[in-house]
């Protein structure tokens, strides 16, 4: 691609699936010059290091921000509060910062607290793509492309550096949208938050029992499309659910008495009530994935 790369330097805190791919993403379309990462593990990083994802691993946070285009925090949503307060000093006057977090209200919150009057400079952001595996080695340049990636700009932002932030995921090939972050709170409590939680409880229940093996041993096709999801990160999932624990017991809450619902039809043996709910539930769920291929 001809022409200087929209972004010179970038900072990723967490060089795994979210952060390694963003990364990937935007080396694929020569957008930028230089990737920089943080992480926990050193042996994680020089993992990202071997396959390309970064290329320097970062030894000050403050010295590395201070000049950087883009800094994208992309850890679990439970580690973003520290990695805020220890940058906040450092950030350069057009640094941006955005996140890949599957929580907003108490992204932002964090962020609020932690960058003050800098807070125009944090744009927050959630890529809806991923995978039931993690780390560096999971991560891989197409992981966006023609996928949802959900901005919430908060009122401070100017139109500009949104439209910058917005630019980063477009050249990963997403699709971009906006919403409030307590709209976003609520929706992905309903659509990805409480799958996950049903998943893992599933799971769990047959995973804790005296003869799991032969309960694991019988589980074909129908189990393992349902369970995918608990094959997830679960420190990644468990600061999820904490962090948006009021809409997701709301969501837990609606789940329950519809649960309640399809008991009572079974101890009244009523095949009519049933049908009833499964057919609406199929043909809603046919909609959306006759939606979702187009």
């Amino acid at each position: 691609m001809s022409g200087a790369p929209e972004f010179g330097k970038i900072v990723v805190f967490g060089v795994g699936l979210i952060g390694g791919s963003f990364s990937l993403g935007l080396k694929a379309a020569e957008q930028v010059e230089e990737v920089v990462g943080f992480g926990r593990s050193l042996s994680t990083l020089m993992q990202a290091l071997d396959l390309g994802i970064i290329d320097r691993v970062g030894a000050n946070a403050g010295q590395e921000v201070a000049d950087a285009d883009l800094v994208l925090i992309a850890t679990p949503v439970g580690q973003m509060p520290e990695i805020m307060a220890r940058i906040a000093p450092y950030l350069g006057a057009q640094t941006l910062v955005t996140d890949g977090g599957s929580t907003k209200e108490d992204v932002v919150a964090a962020a609020r607290l932690h960058f003050g009057d800098r807070i125009g400079q944090f744009v927050p952001a959630h890529p809806i793509a991923g995978a039931e595996n993690s780390g560096a080695a999971a991560a891989r340049a197409d992981l966006y492309r023609e996928k949802k990636v959900v901005l919430t700009p908060l009122p401070e932002n100017s139109v500009l550096n949104v439209a910058r932030v917005r630019s980063a995921w477009e050249w990963c090939g997403a699709q971009v949208h906006e919403l409030a972050p307590a709209e976003h709170d609520h929706v992905f409590a309903a659509v990805s938050h409480l799958p996950h939680l049903l998943s893992f409880a599933l799971v769990h229940d047959l995973a804790v029992r005296d003869n799991s093996e032969l309960y694991f041993s019988y589980a074909a096709s129908g189990f393992r499309d349902f369970t995918r999801i608990a094959a997830s990160h679960p420190e990644m999932w468990r600061d999820i659910c904490l962090a948006n624990r009021v809409a997701l017991l709301e969501e837990l809450e609606r789940y329950l008495a519809q649960l309640d619902q399809l008991r009572d039809a079974l101890h009244r043996g009523d095949g009519a009530a049933l049908e009833q709910t499964f057919a609406v539930a199929r043909k809603a769920r046919r909609t959306w994935a006759e939606g979702t291929e187009k």
